[in-house]
């Protein structure tokens, strides 16, 4: 997996922390998380090539989440894309987004589609046969919810020299890939750990912002490879924090601690910080020492 920061600011848009907005890839898919005012901008900025794009996770409707969606659906019809695309939000959404596809992108040559969440629950969403993205319900003023994306493991790999040494027909091949053991003609089964070797590690992702403290997220995000956890505001702040719905830098260290997660990934910068990335980062690592904080065009792979 490789995630992109498109924006890791939040209500308030900075100069150089536009409002919240990622891109995942996994594998050979992109998918974005949240549309903030200016994805477009930083997507044109790092020459990322969006026909891979077809799928847009929006956590809730307020502004700095999803202003930027007609921006982006109106480029990509004047870039001349043909893929239709599918935007999974709470369903109030495809209300509000409708009317304005309808009155600013008439002749658009790819179609938009909705589909509705419910934020409230955790329940899958979208699955194929490498990803399986699902709802991670938060706690924030209206209904909002975070993402997990699991990668599926990849395919077991063959060993040539097992494959010939048992004489293994090719038609085979694929159930061997699959997990399963090979059966020969006299009835003996060969284990499929003979033949083949482990195939490409899972990898999990969970988004979660924008949200209070909430503790019923642990087991759902327990031991993701990565979490992206909003920390708006510093820990001297935590009233204005739980006024507002959000969490501080100890919250968010805590939520990560607990859930064993192997790595926490901080963001969604509140505009009072001149330089988050280090007045708050420097709050999060003695607690959970394996952080980072997002900025802007930021790249993590893991």
């Amino acid at each position: 997996m490789k995630l992109t920061i498109l924006g890791c600011g939040s209500a308030l848009p900075k100069a150089n922390y536009y409002n919240a907005s990622q891109l995942l890839q996994v594998g050979e898919k992109l998918f974005m998380i949240d549309c903030g005012e200016g994805a477009q901008i930083r997507l044109r900025q790092l020459r990322i090539k969006t026909a891979r794009l077809n799928h847009i996770f929006i956590s809730h409707l307020h502004g700095d989440h999803c202003f930027g969606l007609i921006g982006l659906i109106s480029t990509l019809g004047m870039m001349g894309r043909t893929g239709n695309l599918y935007i999974h939000a709470h369903a109030d959404l495809e209300k509000l987004l409708q009317p304005q596809i309808d009155y600013f992108c008439r002749e658009m040559p790819f179609q938009v589609f909705f589909s509705p969440l419910n934020p409230r629950a955790n329940e899958v969403i979208f699955e194929d046969k490498t990803v399986r993205v699902s709802t991670i319900p938060l706690k924030h003023g209206i209904p909002s919810c975070g993402f997990l994306f699991e990668q599926k493991e990849g395919e077991r790999h063959l060993i040539r020299e097992k494959l010939d040494f048992y004489q293994v027909p090719v038609k085979q091949y694929h159930l061997l890939k699959k997990g399963e053991d090979f059966v020969r003609e006299d009835g003996s089964i060969i284990p499929n750990k003979k033949l083949t070797t482990d195939g490409r590690p899972a990898k999990r992702y969970a988004y979660c912002s924008d949200t209070a403290f909430y503790e019923k997220i642990i087991p759902i995000i327990k031991e993701v490879d990565c979490l992206f956890h909003e920390a708006t505001f510093a820990q001297a702040a935590a009233v204005r924090a739980k006024e507002t719905f959000h969490s501080t830098t100890h919250q968010a260290a805590e939520i990560a601690s607990r859930a064993h997660v192997k790595q926490l990934i901080i963001g969604h910068y509140s505009a009072r910080y001149d330089a988050p990335e280090r007045e708050l980062l420097d709050e999060v690592r003695p607690l959970f020492p394996n952080s980072y904080a997002a900025t802007d065009c930021a790249v993590f792979e893991f």
